[in-house]
């Protein structure tokens, strides 16, 4: 998931090059957006609905990276600071939005602090950028799904969407908050067509985490070589990190006819963590 904390001006910008296609067209005819799509699960969520056919909106703040994704899988991009909500108005959000019937909330970023040394700006920060941009987006693109019959909504929470750690309350109560506004949307679009359904992975082979392998070693006061063993996957039965294709993968498969009658689910992907 991209870090979307720097500035960025919103304009969309449009690829020319031939999108991905394979055998398998099951999204033909849709289009996407995909939040933090310039990296890490979000670039796995892209071409996974790229490759099935889909039309691809690349959300980020991170222009160059969303632009090459883009030029890659024939989709555009939609650049984007998440956390100035000020800048997400209906006007620029209806046309950010508009013919999107896939809507996939996937950015994110974290910190990690005992709840006594966590700064207010930066629980502020994540619940804005995790949970109120979320509102926001599905807010807005809810009318145009009701009124095609047709919808949806993918929110990639996480095992901590279902699940505490010590060191992150922040991360998990926009997850917890993004999981309960999964459930909401899914209640409210299920008679217009409209699907909504979360994607809890437990650690994923990205960017961010590979930062949190950092910032958990200090916090923990133990060496990064330990950090997998000893913190990120004792809880898991499979000892390894989810890979970000896997996580696409069911991404697109929510997003098909296939899966037209699951909503207000949570499809846990975490090895085995949240059986215990």
């Amino acid at each position: 998931m991209t870090d979307l904390t720097d500035a960025a001006s919103v304009n969309t910008v449009s690829a020319s090059t031939t999108p991905v296609r394979t055998a398998e067209q099951s999204l033909a005819g849709r289009r996407a957006l995909v939040t933090g799509g310039a990296s890490g699960i979000g670039a796995a969520v892209v071409r996974a609905l790229a490759t099935r056919g889909a039309h691809v909106v690349i959300a980020d703040v991170d222009t160059l990276g969303a632009t090459a994704l883009a030029e890659e899988v024939g989709g555009s991009i939609w650049a984007v600071n998440l956390m100035d909500t000020d800048a997400l108005t209906d006007d620029t959000l209806a046309t950010a939005l508009g013919g999107v019937d896939i809507l996939v909330n996937n950015a994110g970023i974290q910190r990690i602090n005992p709840i006594q040394d966590f700064k207010p700006a930066d629980f502020h920060n994540i619940l804005t950028l995790m949970l109120e941009a979320p509102f926001l987006l599905i807010r807005a693109v809810l009318p145009q799904m009701y009124a095609a019959n047709f919808g949806r909504i993918i929110n990639v929470s996480s095992v901590h969407g279902i699940r505490a750690s010590p060191f992150k309350s922040a991360y998990v109560s926009a997850k917890h908050g993004l999981e309960g506004l999964s459930k909401v949307t899914a209640l409210e679009g299920g008679a217009h067509g409209v699907t909504s359904n979360c994607v809890a992975p437990g650690y994923v082979r990205t960017p961010l985490v590979e930062k949190q392998i950092t910032d958990q070693a200090l916090v923990h006061g133990i060496p990064e070589s330990e950090v997998l063993s000893q913190i990120m996957l004792t809880e898991s039965a499979i000892k390894r990190l989810v890979e970000p294709e896997e996580v696409g993968s069911l991404v697109a498969w929510l997003a098909s006819n296939d899966a037209a009658m699951v909503t207000g689910a949570s499809y846990t992907m975490d090895g085995g963590w949240s059986a215990r």
